[in-house]
């Protein structure tokens, strides 16, 4: 999944789910899938909604989109397991020493990776990895 569609995507977030809850074995990354999506049980009725991967989440409702959050919780922890770019994992460690909570350290990192990302939208550029690490080490206080 290299470059999934986004139908691809929620309905590999929606059938790591389902496979979660019933109990069936998972593979690594559906595991990993599962237990981000375990930490967000505001979610978990959306998911198991038979047209959740249908729905719309614009900015205009207000609503934040769940399958967008969901997904970069999982880039996050890929970035995290290979410490890519370099130094975000002690960027993390930072902000989790600050925090005293894992999830909550891990939204430090996903609002630094979402502002570089609508930075870039914005102006038309590459994500900046360096503006990304420094956003994130602000939020952990270095």
């Amino acid at each position: 999944m290299f470059n999934p569609s986004r139908d691809q995507a929620r309905a590999f977030l929606i059938e790591s789910w389902r496979k979660q809850r019933a109990n069936e074995p998972l593979q690594p990354m559906e595991q990993l899938v599962a237990d981000i999506v375990q930490s967000h049980p505001e979610y978990h009725a959306l998911l198991e909604a038979t047209d959740a991967a249908d729905k719309d989440f614009t900015p205009e409702d207000g609503a934040i989109n769940p399958f967008l959050h969901m997904s970069l919780h999982l880039a996050i922890e890929e970035q995290l397991a290979i410490d890519q770019p370099p130094g975000i994992r002690a960027a993390f460690e930072a902000c989790l020493a600050r925090r005293g909570n894992t999830h909550e350290a891990r939204h430090d990192v996903l609002e630094s990776l979402g502002e570089t990302i609508w930075e870039a939208q914005r102006s038309g550029t590459p994500l900046d990895a360096t503006a990304y690490l420094e956003r994130v080490k602000q939020r952990g206080g270095k």
